[in-house]
């Protein structure tokens, strides 16, 4: 492979931090340096990813997290996903007429988990003051910071509509009644002040000040704003119609992020850490069940052949995701099968050397109903009509534009940290007046119809498509990811295949051209589908991509550098740190020494 790549990739022993952010990975590389863990980098730079990336998550959103932790030895998962309100029943939605969750607007809340998710990894794993890791995206919020030009773009096509329907909202994103200018210095006083009450609890300890802050959150000032503003809110969102909200002050008083093991698989002597099946991980893992079956060290990492097996693969791979996660705490999942390798020796058996159309989700004896219910749920309209995907993360490729986030973090005692933190977008919801941030609307990934894994339910977490990854062989450790939806595992497994097969360097990967697969059902309203759609970078060649039309595959060719968001960190045995950001839209930046 080239020794050419887009940046260097960054070498060091102290500290590594790269983000979807530049200012967010300085952030938390100051932490490091102020003598803080990764821990403590990791909350400070997710908060100030809420700031200048406000497009793309915010503090009312969910965060996902992987993580090792060298005092306690463990590699656990951080479930900050909050959960379908006690309301929150297919009876209550089918009655307003509706056949999807709306993909903005009130009914399309669940509890907000990412503030109480920072929160517990500070208070448990990190060694720094609330003041101190909070203070940076205060100051960011309070002074400003230059806004993205995508963050613009999407505030000013929204600018119309806040003005007549969110006015709230208009307040914030429109001072002044105008959106901002790309680079323009941007605040958010309203966020800076509720984030400095926040950083200002008192308690005897440092850890009773965080816990102080986490009750503040959910049961003090935070939650009382809330929930005034919910009383009598009626508010136009994507379904094209008014709607109340059902989320209510014991949902939010109630819920606690919490900790849980990873499910992890081995793969050539890596073994590869995800979350459990109420977000998208398994997919990955399941995908590189099918795919030990072949010889891909012997294909070329950007030919017709690799890309071939790989999206055929990630299809079968995603029609069990369709049909079969969802929330474990309330749905049986049969993981354990999905991850054998009888089961995955069928799966591969089914990878031709033509492009298949068809959904095929595997039969697992006793669930064999919700294959078939994804099957037809699939070929189903929803009669929602032509609306743009109400997930941000992909619309740069599509109407809209915008994306979520991600950080990996390691430290020089080898704490290491892969959060994606997203939901709470400025086109989620209405700011809640005098907290400066909406809601989230990650409820659009539940269906309305009863017995399926997904189907919206009290207390349930809805299926994400967030998905931080953690790897480690003989004692080195790496942490990876990327925001996009449900792309994300895609991306993630394709550079991580280069990484495992072809010896690709951190950035090298990056850099190289990326695919993802549209054939299977989106995980955001309107839950489109598009059956052999394949969107590839140019940079493969000409060649590749006939191939790959010739194989069936319905090729979209994309714009150049516009595929994937991926960044990295990894730390060698013998306490060398590397870390990489991609290149693609400009934005992120891995920092180190």
């Amino acid at each position: 492979m080239s020794d050419f790549t887009t940046r260097p990739e960054i070498r060091g022993t102290f500290g590594v931090v790269t983000s979807t952010h530049w200012i967010a990975s300085a952030v938390g590389m100051s932490i490091l340096e102020a003598g803080g863990n990764a821990f403590d980098a990791a909350v400070a730079c997710g908060l100030t990813l809420q700031v200048v990336e406000p497009h793309l998550n915010g503090p009312a959103g969910d965060m996902p997290a992987v993580f090792h932790s060298v005092k306690t030895g463990v590699t656990q998962v951080l479930c900050a996903q909050g959960v379908a309100p006690a309301a929150a029943t297919t009876e209550h939605y089918r009655a307003q007429g509706l056949t999807l969750v709306p993909g903005s607007g009130l009914l399309a809340t669940v509890v907000p988990g990412a503030f109480d998710g920072w929160m517990l990894m500070l208070r448990d794993h990190g060694t720094m003051g609330l003041r101190d890791v909070m203070q940076p995206a205060i100051s960011y919020a309070c002074d400003g910071h230059p806004v993205l030009p995508r963050a613009a773009e999407t505030i000013a096509g929204l600018a119309a509509f806040f003005k007549a329907e969110w006015p709230s909202s208009a307040a914030v994103w429109t001072p002044g009644g105008k959106a901002p200018e790309p680079h323009s210095l941007f605040k958010n006083p309203d966020l800076a002040a509720t984030y400095d009450r926040l950083a200002a609890c008192e308690g005897d300890t440092r850890e009773a000040r965080i816990d102080e802050a986490r009750r503040q959150w959910r049961a003090g000032f935070v939650a009382d704003a809330i929930f005034a503003y919910l009383e009598d809110a009626h508010v136009m969102d994507v379904s094209d119609a008014p709607h109340s909200g059902v989320l209510a002050p014991q949902d939010m008083a109630g819920w606690r992020a919490a900790y849980e093991d990873t499910l992890s698989h081995a793969y050539h002597g890596w073994t590869v850490h995800k979350t459990h099946a109420w977000g998208q991980g398994p997919v990955m893992l399941q995908a590189l069940a099918i795919l030990s079956g072949f010889d891909l060290a012997g294909m070329d990492p950007n030919g017709a052949e690799f890309v071939h097996v790989v999206i055929e693969a990630m299809k079968l791979a995603y029609a069990d995701r369709e049909a079969y996660y969802g929330d474990p705490a309330q749905s049986p999942i049969p993981m354990e099968v999905l991850l054998s390798e009888g089961y995955n020796a069928e799966r591969r058996s089914l990878i031709g050397s033509k492009a298949s159309m068809a959904q095929r989700p595997g039969r697992v004896p006793g669930f064999e109903h919700l294959a078939d219910a994804y099957i037809a749920r699939s070929q189903r309209d929803f009669d929602v009509g032509r609306v743009a995907a109400q997930e941000p993360t992909m619309s740069h490729l599509t109407e809209r534009r915008g994306d979520t986030v991600h950080l990996d973090i390691i430290d020089r005692w080898g704490n290491m940290v892969a959060a994606t933190p997203s939901g709470g977008w400025l086109q989620s919801n209405p700011v809640i007046p005098g907290l400066g941030f909406p809601l989230n609307s990650r409820a659009q990934m539940f269906w309305l119809e009863d017995g399926l894994p997904t189907s919206l339910a009290p207390g349930r977490r809805p299926r994400t498509t967030l998905s931080p990854s953690l790897v480690e062989k003989d004692g080195v450790r790496l942490v990876f990811g990327t925001p996009g939806g449900d792309q994300q595992d895609q991306w993630q497994l394709i550079w991580f295949l280069r990484f495992v097969h072809f010896g690709l360097g951190l950035q090298e990967g990056m850099d190289a051209p990326l695919f993802h697969s549209m054939h299977f059902q989106s995980s955001f309203y309107p839950r489109e589908t598009r059956p052999g759609e394949l969107m590839i970078e140019p940079n493969v060649g000409a060649d590749v991509i006939a191939d790959l039309r010739a194989r069936g595959h319905k090729v979209t060719i994309a714009e150049p550098w516009t595929v994937g968001r991926l960044t990295a960190a990894l730390r060698e045995t013998d306490g060398t740190l590397r870390a990489a950001a991609t290149p693609r839209l400009m934005q992120a930046y891995a920092v180190g020494r």
